[in-house]
């Protein structure tokens, strides 16, 4: 979940970046002609199976030639943002995240889908998870995005380590409940701390699923009139009660520790609990997985709210600039859809299609076979996830675990650095939030005086 900053998209109208990329089947960039389209894509374990399965399956099939850049996240995110904002037309297709696609709709830069899958029922739009459509629609109510795959969060635990303690693991834990048995197994094997949090500076790090706590604690980082609440008693309750909580029976260096580094530590018997993304438990149900048939996996902690789970997801859009943009819409089809699924089982492994977007996936008896322990509380959380709703008052952006305004980035991983010295212990939360509070007040000022201008 390493999440980069927007703020070269306020910049790409001027500074254009050098093209570094590995060209995919098809050839380079630009090439193919008029029955071609140019992807532009992350290069995760999924779209690299993507990559390899589209000549002789997409292309054969439709005649259309994928030209793909494939790049680092961090890389990727960079390129398209200034691609798209300066609409250059260059790619067709983009792999954009639930974060990036309401905001680039709002500015016009990928065209809307709502027309291309009126006129493909064979897509079937309603399979495909509610949350997850809200997360990728605009604010004029069409859709901008299909996803490629999808995550939420959840409580992950050793089973075995909680059983020789006697705690049974509540079906909806509180946080109150999950610090208790933290403090419970905190040790109860060499080497084995009781939970394991994010810690890491960074939007998409710490704050990932310190800022669920927050939300279900009942805070907020903007009320729906843009007040900055960084520094409200709900907000620094959430963020005290994580940080001590990590701070007394977390992994150590959690400072450090991100989402590998807790992956890794849960694997190799050095914590007993981790919350963070649902994405994670394929790692753990791995064959070659030490405790593979030892975890067991709970909804996110909640306090104040029903349920508290992130929402996440890389989708694709199509760039308002493209010429292409019917058999743009038929690649997409083609890649989110249930047939690739399907395809994915088949030639590369069940545990490698790109889950977390359709109902049918979890129906898929195959795909069960080899995700049974997880699959149905990954499609609980991500249907109880609401990107629109996720705490106790109305919220000024979408988003769940982040604001989705272009802001966002920079504010977060600001402020992540002043939690991440809290964890740290080299600062007081008191002094991380209230630092934290006025660089989330410059934003909100940004946003009070466009509202009392009556700008959008």
């Amino acid at each position: 979940m390493k999440r980069t900053g927007m703020r070269a998209a306020l910049l790409a109208l001027v500074v254009m970046l050098a093209s570094t990329a590995c060209a995919g089947w098809g050839g380079g960039v630009g090439g193919g002609g008029a029955n071609s389209i140019n992807v532009l894509m992350v290069n995760n374990p999924q779209m690299v199976d993507l990559q390899r399965l589209t000549a002789d399956n997409f292309t054969r099939e439709t005649g259309i030639n994928v030209n793909f850049t494939v790049l680092p996240e961090n890389d990727v995110r960079d390129k398209i943002s200034q691609e798209f904002s300066s609409q250059a037309g260059q790619y067709d297709v983009a792999s954009l995240s639930n974060f990036e696609i309401p905001i680039y709709a709002r500015s016009r830069w990928i065209a809307p889908l709502s027309d291309f899958i009126a006129a493909d029922p064979g897509f079937d739009q309603g399979d495909i998870l509610a949350p997850i459509t809200t997360s990728l629609t605009g604010d004029d109510g069409k859709i901008y995005g299909e996803p490629f795959y999808g995550e939420s969060s959840f409580l992950m635990y050793r089973k075995d380590v909680l059983e020789a303690k006697g705690i049974t693991m509540p079906a909806k834990p509180t946080w109150q409940q999950v610090a208790d048995i933290a403090a419970k197994v905190d040790g109860a094997q060499p080497g084995m701390a009781g939970i394991c949090l994010r810690g890491q500076p960074g939007w998409g790090q710490v704050f990932a699923p310190l800022t669920t706590v927050v939300n279900t604690f009942g805070g907020t980082w903007f009320t729906k009139d843009w007040q900055a609440q960084v520094n409200a008693p709900e907000f620094t309750k959430a963020v005290q009660f994580y940080v001590d909580l990590v701070r007394a029976h977390g992994e150590t260096v959690a400072p450090q520790a991100g989402f590998t580094e807790c992956l890794n530590n849960l694997i190799q018997g050095n914590a007993a609990m981790w919350y963070d993304a649902t994405s994670a438990a394929g790692s753990l149900e791995a064959a070659d997985s030490k405790v593979r048939g030892k975890i067991g996996y709970a909804p996110a902690p909640v306090v104040a709210t029903a349920s508290s789970g992130w929402l996440y997801s890389w989708a694709w859009g199509i760039q308002a600039a493209s010429q292409k943009k019917d058999a743009a819409w038929k690649f997409i089809s083609w890649a989110s859809g249930k047939g690739y699924e399907q395809l994915v089982g088949e030639k590369v492994g069940w545990s490698a299609i790109p889950a977390g977007k359709r109902a049918s996936t979890y129906e898929n008896a195959n795909y069960l076979a080899q995700a049974s322990a997880f699959a149905a509380p990954t499609k609980a959380a991500i249907e109880s996830a609401d990107p629109r709703n996720p705490g106790v008052q109305p919220r000024p952006a979408i988003g769940i675990q982040f604001v989705d305004i272009p802001e966002f980035p920079d504010l977060g991983t600001q402020v992540s650095q002043q939690i991440s010295s809290a964890v740290a212990g080299q600062v007081s939360v008191k002094d991380a939030l209230d630092r934290g509070q006025q660089l989330a007040d410059d934003v909100a000022e940004r946003y009070r005086s466009r509202a009392e201008g009556g700008q959008s």
